[in-house]
């Protein structure tokens, strides 16, 4: 009886050891090629830009680790940050995803903000070029009143 007792009582350290540390249980991950990391990039991009309701008032970035994706930034509808869970989870060869996205307030003065923000840099001349296309590459982000431009245009 003493036995058993001892055995599940090792049993039950051994067990609680491991759930904090799984990886160390399970060993070590194994690591990704560059060819596959790349085509795990390449993919999460391109899901990420085909969301449907994908705007200027969003930013979405991404960090490829092996096997393993992590969503932050910042969007103006929840259905999008549930969306580019359910996108990105889907692809093959992503073993954990870590959604970080923000979920903007909703707010008229933002609203209103985000939209003078919108004219003043895309009605000028030397931007106008990029409204034009289907994911502007300047994105504009309010947030309680506080104007963030992210993204990269040509010097």
């Amino acid at each position: 009886m003493k036995t058993t007792s001892s055995k599940i009582a090792l049993t039950t350290v051994v067990a609680l050891m491991c759930f904090p540390a799984a990886s160390w249980c399970l060993g070590p991950q194994r690591p990704a090629s560059a060819r596959a990391q790349e085509r795990l990039i390449k993919e999460v991009r391109h899901e990420l830009v085909m969301l449907p309701y994908y705007g200027v008032f969003d930013n979405l970035t991404y960090r490829v680790d092996g096997y393993n994706v992590e969503l932050s930034g910042q969007v103006t509808r929840p259905t999008l940050k549930t969306d580019a869970e359910r996108v990105v989870k889907k692809i093959e060869g992503v073993e954990k995803l870590v959604n970080n996205i923000e979920v903007l307030p909703v707010s008229p003065n933002d609203e209103r903000l985000r939209l003078a923000v919108y004219r003043a840099v895309y009605g000028h001349t030397a931007l106008n070029r990029y409204s034009l296309q289907a994911v502007p590459p300047i994105h504009i982000i309010v947030k309680n009143g506080n104007v963030t431009l992210e993204g990269t245009v040509a010097t």
